[in-house]
């Protein structure tokens, strides 16, 4: 019988304390590498949504609320800005683009975000079918969207106020999808990308009263950014075929959520958010400073979270190292037996060494196999509550670290426990058995 039979029967032997070993190590592995692979996903995931956005311009209010709302959308807006603020700030010198995003209604939980056709160019998407937008009433759907609606070209729609789903507050215009984006893995894949004009029209539709004496009649509508009440003066929406209104009074009154600001050169967005902050009515906020901001936040939950796996690594080792402590104890006078009918130290210690590494390479699959679908929980909780795709990162180097403390770990209980072998007196331990 060779030495991994005699291993494998030393572990059923003693099931329980080979079970509450392998057990405790993975999870203490799962842990570990599920938080890691989370964490770096969410970043990944967040970092690649923000695509070519240097700045955020909006309303005032918390600064990682806009950056999370308007580029990621993952969060309610903190307002509305006047639209005259995008054509001025789009010919500052230091200024490579503004699109400006209005948004406030959603189609089956999914966001209707009216924009210029420079939108999709942020996040690199690319036409799949159909084409971009002419008109008001037109849309660009996200594969996302295209793919768990069923929509296709030529379909039609109505939207409902606000950013979840409901059916209370439809709209009557519809919608109609003229193009569908290409697969982008970013937050433009559950997106309905439709021009400013038409968040306008379907927001002044059915407050526009005519009156018999030819005076402009001013009303109260909701706010597609939330659930504020502004006044406008309802005039005719211009449709143009560049899908940015040009400079005329009736859209240069409007307003619109936020701005996404690209630079020439990063000296621009530095001077210009300061700026800002300080001389206007609106707030800018650097997406990537404010989402460093948040990960140092949940990076303090992530280091709790791993500390507490790596306490469980040890408590582990230390169950490994007792269970083959006690086992080369209790079985001292088999191993003595074994001794005299030729069996060498080295191939005693390989029995318990692989004893050991059964222990070990069952909790490392366990602990990876936990690692999964603690992971597959999360992203779908996470997909539920944000309706945000996180597509899996498996930091190699992270991983590999602590594969390799693992290892180290358990190497060196496992040579603990080998020490009785070496401080055996086989002659004695055969004669006080008899």
């Amino acid at each position: 019988m060779n030495n991994w039979k005699i291993s494998l029967r030393n572990l059923l032997h003693k099931p329980l304390y080979a079970f509450l070993a392998i057990f405790s190590l993975a999870i203490s592995i799962g842990l570990l590498l599920c938080i890691q692979q989370l964490d770096a996903s969410v970043k990944n995931q967040f970092e690649n949504g923000l695509g070519k956005v240097d700045m955020v311009i909006g309303a005032k209010g918390s600064p990682l609320q806009l950056v999370l709302s308007s580029v990621l959308h993952i969060d309610n807006p903190t307002g509305n800005i006047p639209y005259a603020q995008a054509k001025k700030l789009a010919k500052n010198p230091m200024v490579k683009s503004v699109v400006p995003i209005s948004y406030g209604d959603n189609f089956k939980g999914y966001r209707i975000v009216g924009s210029s056709n420079d939108y999709g160019s942020i996040f690199d998407a690319e036409i799949l079918e159909g084409r971009e937008v002419k008109t008001s009433m037109e849309a660009v759907l996200g594969d996302e969207v295209a793919q768990k609606l069923n929509l296709k070209l030529g379909d039609t729609f109505v939207s409902s106020h606000g950013l979840t789903e409901n059916t209370i507050e439809e709209h009557d215009q519809e919608f109609t999808v003229v193009g569908i984006y290409k697969p982008t893995y970013k937050v433009i894949d559950r997106l309905i990308v439709t021009p400013l004009e038409s968040i306008w029209e379907v927001h002044n539709h059915g407050h526009e009263e005519n009156d018999d004496h030819g005076e402009g009649h001013i009303h109260e509508e909701h706010d597609h950014a939330g659930d504020k009440h502004d006044e406008y003066h309802h005039d005719k929406i211009d449709q143009h075929d560049d899908h940015v209104p040009v400079d005329k009074n009736e859209n240069l009154n409007k307003e619109v959520t936020s701005l996404l600001v690209s630079f020439r050169n990063p000296m621009g967005y530095i001077a210009m958010s300061r700026n800002i902050n300080e001389n206007t009515d609106m707030q800018a906020a650097l997406p990537k400073f404010e989402l460093d901001r948040l990960f140092k936040f949940t990076g303090v939950g992530v280091k709790v979270v791993s500390w507490i796996a790596y306490i469980i690594l040890l408590i582990s080792c230390l169950t490994i190292f007792i269970a083959l402590y006690k086992m080369v104890r209790e079985r001292a006078f088999d191993l003595a037996l074994m001794r005299t009918y030729g069996t060498s130290n080295l191939q005693l210690f390989g029995i318990i060494a692989f004893e050991g590494i059964f222990m070990v390479l069952i909790s490392i699959f366990l602990g990876f196999v936990f690692s999964q679908l603690g992971l597959q929980l999360i992203i779908g909780i996470f997909k539920v509550q944000f309706q945000q795709e996180i597509q899996l990162t498996f930091p190699t180097m992270q991983m590999v670290r602590t594969l390799v403390i693992v290892l180290v770990t358990s190497v060196l209980s496992i040579f603990m426990a080998m020490v009785p072998l070496l401080q055996m007196n086989i002659s004695k331990i055969i004669s006080d058995e008899k």
